[in-house]
């Protein structure tokens, strides 16, 4: 996008934002997401850090996101930040907020196109400090090491000032070797430089730095201008494929239900109600209700079918909801045995009855395919289910190929396999054609995820050589087929591998 345009957009853009918080300070930070403008307000925790730093004295940050139009090859024009129209030389630290491995593309495209250099070694004195965090460091931040200075690890909430503090002082005093040196002694933080690829333990914000909330509704992201805040933080649940588990930094935190309320700002028309378990707070419902009463419309982050009652349901349709939506994540009940979930076949007929009785269109499963040990008796046996509920409501199956993430019971099991996952969504579409909405995302780049969740500082270096040709599936098969594993990278793996998965059935492919 050219910069006339893309400043054109952006006046429109920040017209229609509401609560933005527009400040000058002397030490000023380029707050970037290595994703479109319309994800990035999306997101809780890039609006949690925009709202800290905006609030620090002698501090200030300028958004920068990846251009609207950004193919997945290096971008051909410089991106500039949302408020100021600078490019990231401009500022002397970037701070990134990562939410998961693909995006490590957009960190790398948004660098080079800055005119810096993506790989932290080859950066100069005087280039910006690049700083990252997000929920990315929760699982395995490896990939992400070779392009940034430092990781923030864990909940930033209570790091980040002090990380900034910290960079600022210690540059002013003695240059980026003395800054480095000061950030690697912080608790959390991750120095590749000085850590090589041994990562500190995750970081935990008190209770009280709870819940976060949002500065900035933005009807152009992808939630619409939604005020996003936290109910609780963390979970209680043990999902074996789940990083964010009861083993996670303490398991489940609770946001009490007035301090909930008593944040929503006067003239609120819509809430998201934001935390991997939201629908397990037992004060839910009635938050749900009192904010429907405001005439206020909320949507949830996570609904775990077996705390459905009527009594949630009619709350969620006086807030606003048309569809219910919901997880049922194996596809059959032995595969959601192995899954630690508590949906079980009765909750899910439950909700489909619930949502029926309260009039809503639709119910809405996720579901993953290629969990270990799955087989098409499996899916069979999903298609007859779902189908089955089919008769009670519309049904619509959102369908993600199962990958396995470090920190979790199920890391180091294997990827089903591109073809098997792509067979297997065939057959599932087959056996629910003209009873089910199945949509299902895409295997192929599901394996590219796969392979940098289970990866090390090879598999991030090849993002880059993935990115320079041009970024479509082939040329990232291509560079991380290429990826030579370093001996800190293999030893690091060998620990990991830990997980005995059952066995596969006899006659399936493992």
């Amino acid at each position: 996008m050219r910069r006339d345009a893309f400043a054109s957009l952006t006046r429109e853009r920040l017209a229609r934002e509401t609560g933005r918080l527009d400040k000058q300070a002397p030490y000023t930070v380029a707050l970037t997401y290595p994703s479109p403008y319309g994800v990035a307000m999306s997101s809780l925790g890039y609006q949690q850090i925009y709202r800290l730093i905006q609030a620090e004295p002698g501090m200030a940050c300028e958004r920068m996101c990846l251009p609207d139009d950004a193919g997945t090859g290096p971008l051909t024009e410089e991106p500039l930040t949302l408020e100021g129209l600078r490019p990231l030389g401009a500022f002397p630290l970037v701070a990134l907020s990562v939410a998961y491995e693909l995006e490590i593309a957009g960190v790398v495209q948004l660098l080079e196109a800055s005119g810096l250099s993506a790989l932290a070694t080859e950066r100069r004195a005087d280039d910006p400090l690049v700083v990252a965090g997000g929920p990315l460091t929760f699982s395995n931040p490896l990939p992400l090491a070779p392009y940034v200075d430092a990781i923030v690890m864990g909940e930033a909430d209570a790091l980040a000032l002090e990380v900034l503090r910290t960079a600022r002082d210690a540059r002013d005093a003695g240059g980026k070797e003395r800054a480095l040196a000061a950030l690697a002694a912080l608790p959390h933080v991750f120095v590749p430089t000085h850590h090589g690829v041994e990562l500190p333990p995750t970081a935990r914000a008190d209770d009280e730095l709870l819940p976060a909330w949002s500065a900035i509704r933005a009807p152009d992201s992808e939630l619409g201008g939604m005020f996003l805040i936290e109910t609780e933080r963390g979970c209680s649940r043990g999902c074996s494929y789940c990083v964010m588990r009861r083993s996670t930094n303490g398991g489940m935190r609770l946001v009490p239900a007035e301090r909930v309320l008593a944040l929503v700002p006067p003239g609120t028309e819509r809430v998201g109600l934001v935390g991997a378990a939201v629908s397990d707070h037992p004060e839910i419902i009635h938050i749900v209700r009192t904010l429907a009463e405001r005439g206020i419309s909320v949507g949830l982050s996570s609904l775990r079918p077996d705390r459905l009652s009527d009594d949630f349901v009619a709350a969620l349709k006086l807030g606003g909801y048309r569809t219910l939506t919901t997880a049922m994540d194996g596809a059959s009940e032995r595969l959601r045995g192995l899954l630690e979930r508590k949906a079980r076949v009765r909750h899910l007929e439950r909700a489909a009855e619930l949502a029926r009785a309260h009039g809503l269109a639709r119910l809405k499963l996720y579901l993953m395919l290629g969990v270990p040990t799955e087989t098409d008796e499996d899916v069979d046996e999903c298609a007859a289910f779902v189908g089955e509920l089919s008769q009670r409501i519309p049904v619509a199956l959102a369908i993600a190929p199962f990958c396995p993430k470090r920190n979790t019971p199920l890391d180091g099991a294997p990827f089903a396999g591109i073809d098997v996952v792509t067979r297997r969504l065939a057959r599932l579409r087959a056996g629910l054609r003209g009873r089910a909405d199945v949509r299902g995302t895409s295997a192929r780049f599901a394996w590219v995820e796969w392979r940098l969740a289970q990866g090390g500082l090879a598999e991030g270096l090849a993002v880059r050589a993935a990115v320079h040709a041009g970024g479509s599936f082939g040329a990232w098969r291509k560079a991380l087929d290429a990826a030579a594993p370093t001996a800190v990278d293999a030893t690091r793996r060998g620990a990991r591998r830990k997980l005995a998965v059952v066995a596969p059935r006899p006659g399936e492919p493992s």
